[in-house]
């Protein structure tokens, strides 16, 4: 009989862990350091419950949301359990996008980080194939990917998981809804009969159960309950920006933004001290807060940011815990969270003593599943941010001049001055106004009123917050439900405004339905599935409406795609509604026949013709 486990998902990592932190759970040395250097201080609760059967050996099937921190609860007992010196797969991770592929590649990266050769490869659609043969041919540990590129791999000869020890199956519902649960069974059907098998999933329909049913032994069954955690005084925002462009967008933002002491959170000990010294470099009092200080050094930092001499730290969540300054007026999350609680952790240390607060986050493009995790976990919705422009920062730096003008004249005794400028001016007969602005350009000069800014592409969420032409959730089909026509051939429905109409070279004949086509250009093109709109499937093809000014890589790369075995060819539908309706209906229109040439008239018939009409 199965062992079942629930725990509830706001109970507090260190309720759960403060008799199980990572060192008791069963993992090596090793390992427990990377990640404590990665900022995990305690265990959340679906970790302290997967680890250890996991460890053991067990089989695990665990309903936790994305943002409990399971990459780690599956991640760390499958890298304990490898054998370094193989350069063979010995871990196979299935994720439904190539997203998620990538963030738990590097989540497992940075767990092996003293795994002297440890190699783990993301195989996904959208990436060339040359470099993730090279890497295979190289040897690596653990391969992560999308069924479909997998299959693609498993087809070539140029994967081989007989060797595979562990398979996880990660967002297993997700994997269902986009129609891969064929693709998750043949995969396994490649595998060998002796391995470990978890599968993590926020739902459990009866689908995911019948596959846990048909390759999992003997499961621990582990449950976390979810429950929103609200943060009600926090005022939260989020800005898309890349890694390479944090450092000039942070900078703009405390430009422009009022805070009286700032907490920003990055992932590693190096970055707060890295990060600390470029924003003092810039012209802000900041100072790093990590593990690797004293006791002595750390308090002494946090008392200069009570006392208001420095107005920025820059922190890890090992090190932030427990801080609690009034000051603090604004959290940002300089790198995203791993995971909800840590989350809820940062921003709590905003707001305090009844005081409202500010919450920023900065998400690169393939973190944006972990953000709407997050709103989920404090039930709210995230507003989008835009990035300080030049025309926001010359305003805000006037404006700070002008209020330093007066703060000046106001306070201070300036008679000497007077006399000293009254003096210039009679000698040289300079105008005020210009011996005025000498005098701006001098103490402006370190910080001019108008600076040059470097460039910072402007990127948004292609999804319902950021147009507003998109469908409500609420109102959204699901995946695996995605709504056509194909009941109603003459149906035709006109693309909505910001959409154009694709036609793909699959149908009804080679037994597509909806969610294959959803799955296929999610993985391939990168592109979220809730904004791939309305599905129509005729026996021989298929079109589909997709947000316009598609750029003409994802183009070519998705004419290549294939979804059950048949390429898609996707090109632009420019047919009208006629030629639909006659293409779904099979109806068309007789040609009319030609008519037959008259015959050449005879020379006979030709004078007999002429004795009528003179007649």
């Amino acid at each position: 009989m199965n062992e079942a486990v629930t725990i509830p998902e706001t109970q507090r990592a260190g309720d759960v862990a403060s008799a199980t932190p990572f060192a008791t759970l069963g993992l090596n040395e090793v390992l427990v350091r990377a990640i404590e250097e990665t900022g995990y201080e305690m265990p959340s609760p679906i970790q302290s419950a997967a680890i250890p059967p996991l460890l053991d050996g067990r089989d695990v099937v665990g309903q936790a949301q994305t943002g409990t921190g399971k990459t780690a609860a599956f991640a760390l007992p499958a890298l304990q359990r490898i054998t370094v010196e193989r350069q063979q797969p010995q871990i196979l991770v299935l994720t439904p996008t190539r997203e998620l592929a990538i963030q738990v590649a590097e989540a497992m990266q940075t767990y092996a980080r003293y795994f002297e050769g440890f190699h783990v490869l993301p195989v996904y659609g959208g990436q060339g194939m040359d470099s993730q043969l090279r890497q295979l041919r190289r040897g690596v540990h653990a391969v992560v990917g999308t069924p479909g590129r997998i299959q693609d791999h498993i087809r070539r000869g140029t994967l081989n998981l007989k060797t595979i020890t562990t398979v996880v199956l990660d967002e297993a519902d997700e994997m269902l809804r986009m129609g891969f649960v064929d693709e998750v069974e043949a995969i396994l059907s490649h595998t060998p009969a002796e391995k470990q098998v978890a599968l993590f999933s926020a739902t459990m329909p009866s689908a995911i159960r019948k596959i846990a049913q048909r390759h999992l032994r003997d499961p621990v069954e582990i449950a976390i309950k979810s429950k929103s955690a609200t943060v009600s005084t926090v005022r939260q925002r989020y800005c898309q920006v890349t890694s390479r462009h944090k450092l000039d967008a942070l900078t703009r933002i405390l430009e422009v933004e009022n805070f009286e002491a700032m907490l920003i959170f990055v992932r590693t000990k190096t970055l707060t001290v890295e990060l600390a010294e470029k924003l003092e470099a810039r012209g802000f009092s900041s100072a790093p807060l990590n593990g690797d200080m004293a006791q002595v050094l750390r308090e002494r930092t946090v008392g200069r940011l009570k006392s208001g001499r420095i107005d920025i730290l820059v922190a890890t969540d090992v090190a932030a815990r427990g801080l609690d300054v009034n000051r603090i007026s604004h959290v940002v999350n300089y790198d995203i969270p791993y995971d909800t609680e840590a989350y809820i952790h940062r921003i709590g240390r905003t707001a305090r003593a009844g005081r409202s607060g500010e919450a920023i986050i900065f998400v690169a493009p393939r973190e944006r599943r972990m953000l709407r995790s997050i709103e989920k976990a404090t039930g709210k919705t995230i507003d989008a941010m835009p990035l300080p422009s030049q025309e926001d920062i010359v305003d805000r730096r006037v404006s700070q001049f002008k209020a330093l003008i007066t703060s000046t004249i106001e306070s201070q005794d300036l008679d000497s001055f007077e006399s000293v400028i009254a003096s210039y001016q009679q000698i040289h007969d300079a105008d005020l106004s210009e011996i005025a602005a000498a005098l701006a350009f001098l103490v402006q000069r370190e910080r001019p009123l108008s600076p040059k800014l470097p460039k910072i592409p402007d990127q948004k969420f292609d999804d319902e917050r950021s147009s507003g032409q998109k469908q409500s959730n609420r109102d959204r089909p699901a995946r695996g439900e995605r709504k056509s026509s194909h009941d109603r051939p003459g149906a035709v429905k006109k693309p909505e405004a910001g959409m154009e109409r694709y036609r793909l070279a699959v149908g009804r004949d080679h037994e597509v339905l909806p969610k294959h086509i959803v799955g296929a250009i999610a993985n391939e093109a990168g592109l979220d599935s809730e904004n791939i709109g309305y599905i129509k499937l005729y026996d021989a093809f298929s079109t589909v409406d997709l947000p316009e000014g598609m750029p003409k890589d994802i183009f070519q790369l998705l004419r290549k795609v294939r979804v059950r075995g048949q390429q898609l060819r996707i090109e632009l539908d420019h047919r009208t509604d006629a030629k639909v309706d006659q293409e779904s209906t099979g109806k068309t229109k007789k040609p009319k026949k030609p008519k037959k040439p008259k015959k050449p008239k005879r020379t006979g018939e030709k004078k007999r013709e002429k004795r009528k009409e003179s007649a």
